[in-house]
């Protein structure tokens, strides 16, 4: 019993270690775009895709009490809302640089982010 708990610390260390390696990831690139002031080559569906990943993520670590999954992922949510707030920021908006540029709302951003290239709006 005492040695499958230290077992479970071990390898929930180590989730927690290489979890702080993949936030690291979100950090760079957010770092990257703050650099060059765009987020134009920046896949949106990629970071929509990561996000729900983390949210299920997070939500099977409370239903099963795991403090590691959960620490875990409130690490990756973290960078990664931060990540795509930047994204939000400096998106390639068809109108910026007019003098009536408006940047659109975050919840028309995100739906419109959701959506097939084919179907969406150029923002």
């Amino acid at each position: 019993m005492i040695k499958n708990q230290v077992a479970i610390n071990i390898v929930g260390f180590l989730l927690v270690l290489t979890s702080i390696l993949d936030s690291l990831k979100y950090e760079i690139q957010t770092q990257k775009m703050l650099k060059a002031k765009s987020s134009k080559n920046i896949s949106r569906r990629f970071i929509n895709w990561a996000l729900l990943n983390d949210l299920v993520k997070l939500a099977y670590g409370v239903v099963i009490f795991d403090i590691y999954i959960v620490l875990t992922s409130c690490l990756s949510l973290i960078t990664m809302c931060h990540f795509w707030y930047v994204q939000y920021l400096f998106y390639p908006y068809i109108k910026r640089g007019l003098i009536n540029f408006r940047r659109p709302s975050i919840w028309k951003y995100f739906v419109n982010s959701l959506q097939r290239n084919s179907k969406r709006k150029r923002l």
